[in-house]
C-alpha cells in the first residue's frame, strides 16, 4: 500500500527558470519545529539550490518560517538543511552537475506518510527565448482552449 502524499509547496519558479531533465526524491534532515512549522504549511522554496560539500547534500535558500509556539527551540528560519540520500546518489549527482548549465533546484517539499521528502530536480537553465517561447505557447493553448469552449456552447 502506498503512503499518502500530502504537498507542502512547490517551486513554480524552478518551471519557469529551468528545464527540468530528470528528478529524485531526497529526505531532509530537520528539528521538530520545523516539522510542526512545515504541518502549517509555512516554507518557501523560491530560491532555494542545493550544493554538494564534503560528500553531503545540503539545501541552501529554502525558508521554513519560525513555529509560532516554538520559543526557544525554533531554530533560524534560513539555515543549511542537510538532504539524505545514499553516497551513490551523491556521486552520481555531483558528476551531473559538473556538467555545464545544470543545477541541482528543489522542486517540492511534501510530506509522504509522517515523513518530509523533498523532489529535486537536475535542472539545465533556461535562455530568454525559452522562456518566451513557452510563454507563447502557453498562450495559444490558452485561446485555442477558450475558442473551444465558446465553439461547443
Amino acid at each position: 500500500m502506498a503512503a499518502s502524499l500530502k504537498t507542502i509547496t512547490q517551486n513554480r519558479k524552478a518551471f519557469h527558470d529551468y528545464f527540468v531533465e530528470e528528478s529524485l526524491e531526497a529526505g531532509i534532515e530537520l528539528c521538530g519545529t520545523e516539522v510542526k512549522s512545515l504541518r502549517q504549511g509555512q516554507c518557501n522554496l523560491k530560491d532555494s539550490w542545493c550544493s554538494i560539500v564534503k560528500g553531503e547534500m545540503l539545501v541552501n535558500g529554502m525558508h521554513i518560517s519560525p513555529y509560532d509556539h516554538g520559543n526557544l527551540f525554533n531554530r533560524d528560519p534560513m539555515r543549511v538543511r542537510k538532504l539524505l540520500l545514499h553516497k551513490k546518489e551523491i556521486l552520481r549527482l555531483l558528476g551531473k552537475t559538473k556538467q555545464e548549465g545544470y543545477a541541482l533546484i528543489p522542486l517540492s517539499v511534501y510530506f509522504k506518510g509522517s515523513l518530509v521528502k523533498v523532489q529535486l530536480g537536475i535542472c539545465k537553465g533556461k535562455k530568454l527565448y525559452d522562456k518566451r517561447a513557452d510563454m507563447a505557447e502557453r498562450s495559444a493553448k490558452r485561446d485555442m482552449d477558450r475558442a473551444m469552449k465558446e465553439r461547443n456552447r
